[in-house]
């Protein structure tokens, strides 16, 4: 690993060094990133990988990247604002780059009735804008958007059945 820019050849030199930390800069300043979220950033602007190493370890040793605090913060976030489930928080995790042990981990602050309570919530808020369908319609558009967030089959019919009083019209999902 290059720990001082001097050691690039001259054509990379310190002006590209410079390029690379604004890059990371400006996109932390957004939002946290992992690691390889910034590397994708700086590789996108063509910033030679020998400079994203670079330019990432400073930014480790600085403090400034962790994944771990990345992903405990995305999935508080996710989970909260948008209402995924752990599975598709892991999944979100593993795209940005993040490594499936610590992925895992962060879902884990999610347990099962954190989930389940936000699927309610999930529900009750769409069901308003359902109107006078029929129930079995009701059930089916109410699993579709808990499905479209990473619940379960199993539990997103449940929690829906649960909200709209019981079983009626749902037998064909047994």
């Amino acid at each position: 690993m290059i720990e001082d820019p001097a050691e690039l050849p001259p054509e990379k030199g310190v002006d590209l060094v410079r390029k690379a930390q604004d890059l990371c800069v400006r996109q932390l300043t957004v939002r946290a990133r992992s690691r390889e979220e910034l590397r994708q950033a700086m590789t996108k602007r063509e910033i030679p990988e020998e400079v994203a190493e670079l330019v990432l370890g400073r930014l480790d040793r600085a403090g400034l990247l962790d994944d771990a605090a990345f992903a405990e913060e995305w999935v508080r976030s996710r989970h909260t604002h948008r209402g995924l489930s752990r599975r598709a928080l892991v999944a979100e995790l593993r795209r940005k780059g993040v490594a499936d042990s610590v992925a895992a981990e962060a879902a884990s602050a999610v347990d099962e009735e954190d989930e389940r309570e936000r699927a309610r919530e999930l529900v009750r808020k769409r069901m308003g804008s359902l109107g006078s369908v029929d129930e079995t319609t009701k059930l089916r558009r109410l699993v579709g958007v808990l499905a479209r967030k990473g619940y379960s089959e199993g539990l997103a019919i449940r929690v829906v059945r649960e909200e709209l009083g019981g079983a009626d019209g749902a037998a064909e999902f047994d």
